[in-house]
């Protein structure tokens, strides 16, 4: 249980810094995605790069989230089985 806390702990706290970060005048990350919703006309390598690394810590959380919600359906499923 404390693993699993501190893993999400991490997760979270890395979202809201390096996957946020600059926040003024607005989180960098929500532009990269305006951009590339916008059809990412002009978007060098660097930039998909960019979007890339302040993209991880987010995709890490939803990676954490989902695999903690696998296990937990797949127990539930054990425990109805009849023996």
């Amino acid at each position: 249980m404390k693993n699993r806390k501190q893993r999400y702990t991490i997760a979270i706290a890395l979202s809201l810094t390096l996957g946020l970060a600059p926040f003024f005048p607005e989180p960098h990350l929500f532009g990269k995605i305006r951009w590339i919703l916008g059809g990412a006309e002009g978007m060098a390598a660097m930039d998909w790069f960019d979007f890339a690394m302040h993209g991880t810590p987010f995709a890490y959380l939803l990676f954490l989230m989902v695999v903690d919600l696998r296990g937990r359906f797949s127990k539930a499923e054990e425990e109805k089985k009849p023996v």
